[in-house]
């Protein structure tokens, strides 16, 4: 896949994004590499980033939080790092040892953790854990930042001679500060520190009757600071100790850079995950403030945008508490370019950039905000020309410059392309900006491009409905209040409601009629009937909607009535059974009854037996008679039945042949009328009559009166020629 030009992403105000993307990040280095994000070219990398931002986004709102991962730069220190013979001070030190422990801490956490997170663990998975380098480091370095005492055998005995030496200090101190108590040389604080010595406080009179070494004075000269002469060496001494520590302090600090030098490229790769891991954040942070979701990604070359919102706008709007409208589009390979129509200030541009925005963040591993049943593709070039573009620069006016944009898109545009056009066509005379800007559009069709383009120009919505691939939408407008709806309609092109505005906006209706008179009959007419189908259209909308919950009821009550009426039938047939067996059971019973009575008067066993048995033989014989009769009966029926439709069915097809042949050879027999201006004509499968208004080429212009329409001579037929 191809880099998307920075245009493109200006035209899209894509660093609108990028910047509220840096608000989000933690780290300084965050924000910097989140205003530098953009589009990635390869697929494998697109769904990686998709993949993790949504895993991340999983972890806000369940209990399974990942740990945080802010750290402090550590680019000052990486820089020394490649200068031989440099030493990194202590602090950093711990911020090197700080980013280790936080590149540990997420990997431990991802690995027990990677059922749930599979894509940051593959993350994780890709850096080296490397152990040694906080170990040297906590053997140096405490935790409150401080050099260990036991960092070195000779920095251990330095610091103990230095305890020793200021406790002598303050041994020796004591004894001074004891002996002048007494007397009244001392001023009422006593003590004080000065160049982080302990000092006599002595008052200015008696400053020569105290042995030691003057330190200084108070501002109003009226207290002299004087270490006592028998601290003073060991303070000499305690000076050449700390220069030793000092310099045993740096050794050991030399020493530490150089183990950790070698491990510079962990270190760059530790931070480069620390910062990656601030910008996933950031963008689940910004997914979950505008409900976005990851929407199916297919290679079908299939978008289908539900519900969708333009990022920005939402945000905004979520700040005022407005209402933002959401919009459904979809892009396919029988439906590939859309030209949309419809009045100014409708939400043409809005949806066109709405479509271009989300598919740049998409590609630049953004969640977007869309129905979860959404589905998007991935494109090698977006190209979009949206706006005024007039460059004073380059001393270009707003429709060289679009041309010098189209021609960049005649040499970039193929079927991998998705290209976002505002306004196509305007900036020169109407007609002929109008035929070229056909021209393009029948160029991109033909490259099999995916597009999206707004117009006012009629040609262009003409082309769309001839176009198979391309279909026409408009913006709803109320035609009563003059207000748009903001909601997209496929199908059916738009009127611009260019004199309604007008008129809404108090300009006089003499002005307005005016200037109908000064354009062609034919096209108010046209734009006059858009708009009528579209008012028709809305209420066709509402009656429809009517209809279809009427038409939900209906069928939940037939559905109703059904289940009842199968239930009633099904009783009847069980009653019905239950009366034929009773009816036999009593018949039965009688016969039984009758030989009963005969046995009790002559107590015949023999003829009672033969009785019975004569009875049940007899009813066994009706009953086996009486199903393979009605077996046969079926089935002969069903024979004849079949036999009777085969011959119906037959002898229609054949009546069927007849006439289609007949038809055929009565066409071709059938000489073509020489059409004429002023002949009445009708479409050949249409019922509407017109009259020819001029012929050309083999086109015809109809007129139907209320409007015209320019077809081919071969699709009409004569009604009344002109006397």
């Amino acid at each position: 896949m191809s880099k998307i030009h920075t245009k493109t992403l200006q035209d899209l105000e894509f660093d609108t994004v990028l910047q509220q993307l840096a608000v989000r990040c933690t780290t300084d280095l965050g924000k910097l590499r989140a205003l530098a994000i953009s589009p990635f070219p390869k697929p494998e990398t697109i769904h990686r980033l998709l993949g993790e931002t949504s895993e991340y986004v999983s972890s806000l709102i369940s209990d399974n939080r990942i740990p945080n991962h802010g750290f402090d730069s550590i680019d000052g220190d990486l820089k020394l790092l490649k200068i031989e013979n440099t030493t990194l001070e202590i602090g950093g030190f711990r911020r090197i040892g700080s980013i280790c422990k936080t590149v540990a801490e997420h990997k431990k956490f991802f690995k027990k953790f990677k059922e749930y997170f599979p894509r940051l663990f593959e993350a994780t998975e890709e850096i080296a854990l490397n152990s040694e380098i906080p170990a040297h480091i906590d053997r140096v370095i405490d935790r409150f930042g401080e050099i260990k005492d036991d960092a070195s055998d000779k920095l251990f005995h330095i610091r103990q001679d230095i305890n020793q030496v200021k406790g002598k200090i303050n041994q020796s101190f004591a004894s001074a500060l004891s002996t002048y108590k007494t007397s009244d040389y001392l001023d009422d604080i006593r003590e004080s520190v000065v160049e982080n010595r302990r000092v006599l406080a002595v008052k200015a009179m008696y400053r020569k009757k105290v042995r030691g070494t003057v330190m200084g004075s108070s501002k109003t000269g009226s207290i002299v600071y004087i270490e006592p002469e028998a601290a003073l060496k060991y303070s000499r001494q305690l000076n050449n100790l700390e220069f030793d520590e000092k310099e045993e302090v740096h050794r050991i600090l030399n020493e530490l850079t150089a183990h950790i030098r070698p491990f510079a490229p962990y270190l760059y790769a530790y931070q480069n995950f620390l910062v990656h891991m601030d910008i996933t954040a950031a963008k689940a942070k910004y997914a979950t403030e505008m409900n976005a979701v990851l929407p199916k990604i297919n290679e079908d070359r299939r978008m289908f945008l539900r519900d969708a919102f333009h990022p920005l706008l939402y945000l905004s709007n979520k700040l005022k508490r407005e209402k933002t409208y959401p919009q459904t589009i979809e892009l396919h390979p029988e439906n590939r370019i859309i030209v949309i129509s419809g009045p100014n200030a409708g939400g043409k541009s809005i949806t066109l950039k709405t479509i271009g925005l989300l598919q740049v963040m998409l590609q630049s591993g953004f969640l977007v905000p869309v129905h979860e049943r959404s589905t998007m593709c991935l494109f090698d070039q977006i190209l979009t020309d949206i706006g005024d573009n007039q460059s004073i620069e380059n001393h270009l006016s707003t429709y060289s410059y679009r041309l010098k944009n189209m021609n960049n898109f005649l040499r970039k545009c193929n079927k991998k392309t998705l290209f976002l056009i505002d306004e196509f066509g305007t900036g020169s005379d109407p007609e002929l900006g109008g035929a070229l800007a056909e021209a393009f559009l029948e160029v991109f069709y033909e490259r099999g491009a995916y597009g999206v383009i707004t117009t006012h120009y009629a040609n262009l919505k003409a082309l769309a409905d001839e176009l198979p691939f391309t279909t026409n939408a408009n913006m709803l407008f109320n035609s009563k209040t003059l207000e748009p709806t903001f909601q997209l309609v496929l199908g059916e092109a738009g009127s611009s409601f260019t004199f309604e505005v007008a008129q809404k906006n108090g300009i006089p209706y003499s002005l307005i009629n005016k200037a109908k008179k000064k354009i062609e009959r034919g096209k108010v007419r046209f734009d006059a009937t858009i708009a009528k189908l579209q008012k028709e259209r809305s209420k066709m909308a509402e009656t429809g909607s009517k209809l279809h919950e009427e038409e939900l009821k209906a069928r939940e009550e037939a559905r109703r009535l059904e289940n009842l009426n199968s239930k009633v039938k099904s009783k009847l047939e069980n009653y019905q059974e239950l009366y034929d067996h009773n009816q036999r059971m009593i018949y039965l019973g009688n016969k039984i009854n009758t030989v009963a009575e005969r046995y009790f008067q002559d107590k015949k066993k023999r003829v009672l037996v033969s009785e019975l048995l004569r009875i049940v033989e007899t009813e066994n014989s009706k009953r086996k008679k009486k199903s393979a009769k009605e077996v046969k009966a079926a089935r002969v029926k069903k024979a004849q039945v079949m036999q009777e439709v085969e011959k119906k069915v037959n002898v229609i097809r054949q009546k069927k042949k007849v006439e289609k042949k007949k038809a055929i050879q009565k066409e071709k027999n059938k000489p073509r009328p020489v059409f004429k201006v002023g002949d009445r004509v009708r479409l050949m499968d249409g019922k509407a009559v017109g009259s020819i208004d001029t012929l050309e080429k083999n086109k015809a212009i109809v007129n139907y009166g209320i409007f015209t329409t320019n077809v081919s001579v071969d699709q009409l037929e004569l009604v009344d020629a002109k006397k």
